[in-house]
């Protein structure tokens, strides 16, 4: 038994240990609060909280911190009595811990997403720990979509591939959900199928592709494709989306339509006219542009075109007809059709009869009429003149006892009835042949002796008459638009008060005359007025007038000249002016009187005003006296 209790004792002792080891740990007062997870994003700091308490004045004797791998805890950093320590070579320059007993963890790498412990050892009172699930993340790239470029039928018996869609460098791995015109679209075996891909590259992060099939329909060329990548982050629910895409859908033609394109909603001759043919095919078929020739039997003929666009250029009425629009669709195996009819509005054949240029007698009457040709009604409109008044609304125009004032050129505007600026217009000169007819009534004009008076004749006809006055003088003639004017300016004499004067005005169809008489104007007489007038020129008086003038100042001259030779002579007598035999003589100042003023005197008399001079004295002066003067006013 003693051997026994002996042999046993170690493994007793062992036990008992443990039990109470067991009853320590089950009775400790360490209470520990850590966070359940804790996230950072790759590369940055991270910091895992530890909280504990402990009852009364009690103190902590050691803390450790623990990171769990599957079942297994690695102690990574410790504190005992104030003494920190690293112990994991992994974390070596990495792991701290604050004054408040936050772990913290730089530079965080996609290997340290583990589990973290706080263990805190308090002695007697036992030990208590926690744990914090450290969360690292990399938020992905934006989304990358590539659409099938090659198009899609809607035939297609296999579900084909509508795009791709890429999101790179993201942890944990994202996921991609796809949207067709804004709603979302899940797996099906018959019409949607997704096929995803996830790569982890080499730095830990994680690219995921994913491939959508899907059935199309004629209805989808108009559709939008995209995705959408989501990651958790912070504790939320993250997306982010991709372009919105368009996919290229094929399908037969079901309609086809052809259609007229112009200026104008009517076409008129000399338009650019378009005809294009489209179907609601995809991609377009092959068209062919026919225009069917009417006739007992219609054939079709055709036409040059592109792509179904045929441009006709400045359009003839030849041009109108039915044209034709064929297509066959290889998909379908079937022919459309389809027709539109052109008309070419026209006017033509613009004609005025009888045609010009007419002429007409005074007093005749005389009925134009005009004509012409459209595809519509036609409006006719008379003018007189291209740009003159309205006449009147109507084929025909009557002019009634015409004069020559019913002379010029009539207008007539033809235009198509429905159809804005299609209209012609064509013009006829019509000339009323009158003989001259004078317009001057004044037959006395007021005038006086030998002054020059200006006679004015007007006349109108047509053709052109020619005025011709029953005496000669200076004629100035003016023509306008059939009318004449003549001036006549002649010296008024006596034949030429006891004759008078006539204008006469003469064309091929006869002449007519105005006889104008003269007559001495007295005081009394006012001055001339209307269509035949006067301008006396009184000639004699100014002349007389002029000459009497004339001799008083020549009788002026004489007496300052006279005057004033006597003074020149009076002083050469007395010694006052020295002359040389030239009578002039050139005078120097001596040096001691050069501040002495000299003043020379000329004659610029003309030969006839000297030649009056000597007339007046009744003498002939010598040369010496008409030669330049000197006056010496030295003293």
């Amino acid at each position: 038994m003693a051997l026994s209790w002996a042999a046993g004792s170690p493994r007793l002792l062992l036990g008992w240990g443990l039990l109470l080891w067991g009853a320590t740990v089950g009775a400790s007062k360490v209470e520990v609060s850590m966070l359940e997870m804790v996230e950072v994003e790759l590369g940055q700091t991270a910091r895992i909280p530890c909280n504990f308490s402990l009852p009364g004045e009690s103190h902590y004797a050691y803390i450790n911190w623990f990171h769990i791998d599957k079942h297994s805890r690695t102690k990574i950093y410790y504190m005992v009595r104030g003494q920190e320590f690293e112990v994991d070579p992994e974390y070596k320059g990495r792991v701290a811990m604050e004054n408040d007993f936050t772990l913290t963890i730089s530079r965080v790498t996609l290997q340290d997403a583990r589990t973290f412990v706080c263990q805190v050892g308090a002695g007697s009172l036992g030990v208590g720990e926690n744990r914090t699930r450290l969360h690292i993340y990399k938020t992905p790239e934006p989304p990358e979509i590539q659409v099938n470029d090659a198009g899609i039928p809607v035939t297609s018996k296999e579900i084909p591939k509508i795009a791709v869609c890429v999101s790179k460098n993201g942890f944990p791995a994202p996921n991609i959900t796809w949207y067709k015109n804004g709603s979302p679209l899940w797996q099906d075996d018959t019409q949607v199928s997704i096929l995803s891909t996830l790569i982890k590259e080499s730095s830990g992060l994680y690219t995921v592709s994913s491939n959508l099939f899907a059935r199309v329909s004629r209805e989808d060329r108009q559709s939008r494709f995209h995705c959408e990548v989501s990651y958790r982050l912070l504790g939320a629910d993250q997306t982010a989306a991709s372009e919105k895409v368009n996919v290229t859908v094929f399908y037969s033609t079901e309609n086809l339509s052809l259609m007229i394109q112009s200026p104008q909603p009517q076409v008129r001759e000399g338009d650019d006219v378009t005809l294009r043919c489209e179907g609601d095919g995809n991609p377009p078929p092959e068209y062919n542009l026919l225009k069917v020739q009417e006739g007992a039997q219609p054939e079709e003929r055709d036409l040059p075109s592109s792509n179904g666009v045929l441009i006709l250029r400045k359009v003839k009425k030849e041009d109108s007809g039915q044209y034709l629009c064929r297509t066959f669709d290889l998909d379908s195996m079937m022919k459309l059709e389809d027709t539109v009819e052109l008309s070419v509005n026209y006017l033509e054949g613009l004609k005025i009869t009888p045609e010009g240029p007419i002429q007409l007698q005074q007093g005749e009457v005389v009925t134009l009429t005009c004509d012409a040709r459209g595809s519509k009604p036609l409006e006719f409109r008379w003018k007189k003149e291209k740009k003159g008044k309205l006449l009147r609304s109507g084929k025909q125009l009557k002019l009634n006892n015409v004069t020559l004032e019913s002379s010029g050129n009539y207008s007539c505007e033809v235009a198509v009835t429905g159809v804005p600026g299609l209209s012609r217009s064509k013009q006829v000169n019509v000339a009323v042949h009158t003989k001259p007819h004078i317009s001057s009534k004044d037959s006395l004009v007021p005038v006086q002796q030998n002054e020059l008076v200006t006679l004015m004749c007007k006349a109108a006809a047509l053709p052109e008459p020619t005025i011709t006055w029953s005496i000669n003088g200076k004629v100035q003639n003016h023509t306008d638009h059939h009318r004449v004017i003549s001036n006549l300016t002649v010296q008024v004499t006596s034949k030429l008060l006891q004759s008078g004067v006539t204008c006469t005005a003469t064309n091929e169809v006869g002449n007519s005359s105005h006889h104008i008489t003269l007559q001495l104007r007295t005081m009394t007489t006012p001055p001339p007025s209307g269509n035949t007038t006067a301008e006396p020129i009184k000639k004699e008086q100014k002349t007389q007038e002029s000459k009497g003038v004339i001799i008083v100042a020549v009788i002026v001259c004489i007496l300052v000249i006279a005057v004033l030779g006597a003074v020149l002579y009076f002083l050469h007598k007395k010694g006052k002016i020295p002359c040389n035999r030239t009578g002039k003589q050139d005078i120097t100042r001596p040096d001691a009187r050069k501040d002495e003023i000299v003043v020379e005197v000329k004659s610029d008399k003309l030969p006839e005003e000297t030649g009056l001079l000597q007339g007046a004295n009744s003498e002939k002066r010598p040369a010496s006296d008409q030669a330049e003067k000197y006056i010496d006013l030295r003293n």
